[in-house]
């Protein structure tokens, strides 16, 4: 399976709905995926982006802290499948001779990744899929437009 490299363009509020959105891009600025997450989910994932550092460790710090401890080490996170509209994602854990693929939603993966500083991977059949979502083309191609226009400044800081 082709797996592409994605790193985060941004965190933003969905207009519509006002639930929080991360942006994934690939590397040449082409492919953008948008996954809806949960807002404590956004919240982990802006805190990082921002760099602030809590006074008691969140549970994506925990879960890290805990793979040092033990000796594994996060190697990637895989945003592996799209089914009725909802994501999956794999953390991909080495410990020794010992590799491990753990089930995670793509937001707490997102998170895990951004501490560990993990590469960040999307299986191309996910973002074929994903392409799919939508059947109008026009509208398709005004989101990506939109995608491959937005500013830092557009995005903002995500505030609870």
């Amino acid at each position: 399976m082709t797996q592409v490299s994605m790193t985060i363009k941004g965190l933003m509020l969905d207009p519509i709905s006002n639930s929080p959105i991360v942006v994934l891009r690939d590397l040449d600025e082409k492919l953008f995926l948008p996954i809806w997450v949960g807002v404590f989910e956004a919240n982990a994932i802006a805190l990082q982006l921002e760099q602030v550092t809590t006074p008691r460790p969140m549970t994506h710090d925990l879960l890290r802290n805990v793979l040092g401890e033990m000796n594994a080490s996060v190697t990637k996170i895989v945003i592996s499948e799209l089914r009725d509209s909802t994501f999956f994602a794999l953390i991909h854990l080495a410990s020794g001779e010992r590799t491990l693929q753990i089930d995670a939603r793509p937001s707490d993966a997102i998170a895990l990744a951004l501490r560990t500083g993990s590469p960040i991977f999307v299986e191309q059949s996910v973002l074929d899929q994903a392409q799919t979502i939508s059947p109008d083309e026009t509208s398709e191609s005004r989101m990506k437009k939109w995608f491959e226009e937005i500013s830092p400044e557009d995005l903002g800081k995500y505030k609870m």
